[in-house]
């Protein structure tokens, strides 16, 4: 769990090292408060037909609902993936569908309820929704040089799932990442990167550790290591994401954008 979401943990974990019953009833309820939270939030956002939550806080989905801005993109958490990974086979064979935005103009004024979140890299050469060839409405995007973690789009991921009732989050890296590059010389060369630049070598420096291998294949070996230690991260050590993977609500998982052919490889 994460002792920044929950502040109250810190001093009881420094004080009793096996926590007690009160002290797991205690992240229970503050899970079922901010379901009940999101609910209420979803409620206002012109979703309530895609989002319930019953007394015990548990979250729903009706597959039928006919509110839904985008009904086709309520899917279990298998479903949101394979729709993913069919969208870059059309992209990878040229056969993307042209888009028209006047198709969802309308609906989309109403709300939102995409069916996956990404977290990518915010590089110029890789567009999630021209690579998994999705229109709007569709994917909830957070972008970020490396796509590592911050609270930010830690909390973005939260919103989509707790109150866009987003069944899957896919982490996407690519190949040739200048930010995973950067890591690698902070590490290995001790460079010191001018202003914040040095903030994302650093939190990549992790991966970069953990990767023994110094061929040339090293830029690529560190760069799915981030990645599976980034899906890792959001699948234990955020409470609101834990408890819906947990409870299978969810998928989270890695991919590699290769980009002499387009395709997303799953890594995690």
């Amino acid at each position: 769990m994460c002792e920044q979401c929950h502040p109250e943990n810190t001093h009881n974990n420094l004080n009793n090292n096996h926590p007690d019953d009160a002290h797991y009833e205690q992240k229970d309820s503050s899970r079922r408060s901010f379901l009940k939270l999101a609910a209420a939030s979803a409620i206002s956002l012109g979703l309530s037909g895609s989002f319930t939550a019953n007394a015990a806080g548990k979250k729903t989905k009706d597959a039928h609902n006919p509110k839904a801005p985008k009904p086709e993109n309520i899917l279990t958490p298998d479903q949101a993936l394979e729709r993913l990974m069919l969208g870059n086979e059309r992209y990878v064979s040229g056969q993307s569908a042209p888009l028209d935005f006047h198709d969802v103009e309308a609906a989309l004024v109403k709300g939102q309820n995409p069916y996956a979140a990404i977290l990518g890299c915010s590089d110029s050469r890789v567009s999630p929704e021209h690579c998994f060839d999705e229109a709007l409405g569709d994917l909830f995007v957070a972008r970020g040089a490396g796509n590592y973690l911050t609270n930010d789009n830690i909390a973005t991921l939260e919103y989509a799932v707790a109150v866009l009732n987003t069944p899957l989050i896919m982490v996407l890296g690519h190949e040739g990442c200048g930010a995973v590059q950067a890591a690698i010389d902070a590490v290995d060369h001790h460079r010191d990167f001018p202003g914040h630049i040095q903030l994302l070598a650093s939190a990549i420096a992790p991966a970069v550790r953990a990767v023994s291998d110094t061929s040339a294949g090293r830029l690529a070996n560190v760069t799915k290591e981030n990645i599976i230690m980034t899906v890792e991260r959001l699948r234990t050590k955020t409470p609101v994401l834990d408890y819906f993977h947990d409870q299978k609500k969810i998928r989270i998982v890695g991919g590699i954008y290769h980009l002499r052919t387009g395709r997303v490889e799953l890594v995690a």
